[in-house]
């Protein structure tokens, strides 16, 4: 965990998840509006923070670890209105980040945990 500092795995995080629900709605839609409207849906610091607490019982020891030192990571300034959503966010990028760097079959699982919570109906 301490070869790379927690906000880079959360900055990889973030990259890494938009790609993935970028993936998924690739597929639903050819309309570039809804599929706009559908990926920002999924990415938004709401909807992580909201993924992170359905993770929370199936987190190792490790794990939840990562998510509380990944939560208490220093808040930008522009992001302190909404302080308490924005570190669960971040918690949950940091372990995405840190999933796709050293655990790939646990991030493939941790795909197929979310997706039961995640909407992707055809649009079109």
């Amino acid at each position: 965990m301490e070869e790379m500092n927690l906000r880079n795995y959360a900055y990889i995080g973030d990259a890494v998840w938009e790609l993935y629900i970028r993936e998924k709605t690739v597929k639903l839609t050819n309309n570039s509006t809804n599929l706009h409207k559908i990926t920002t849906a999924k990415v938004k610091m709401g909807f992580q923070a909201e993924m992170l607490h359905k993770l929370e019982n199936i987190l190792t020891e490790e794990e939840h670890e990562i998510s509380r030192r990944g939560r208490n990571l220093p808040i930008p300034v522009g992001r302190r209105q909404n302080q308490s959503e924005y570190r669960q966010a971040t918690a949950f990028e940091t372990l995405i980040g840190w999933w796709y760097l050293t655990n790939p079959e646990r991030l493939s699982y941790i795909y197929s945990k979310l997706s039961d919570y995640m909407d992707f109906e055809k649009k079109d």
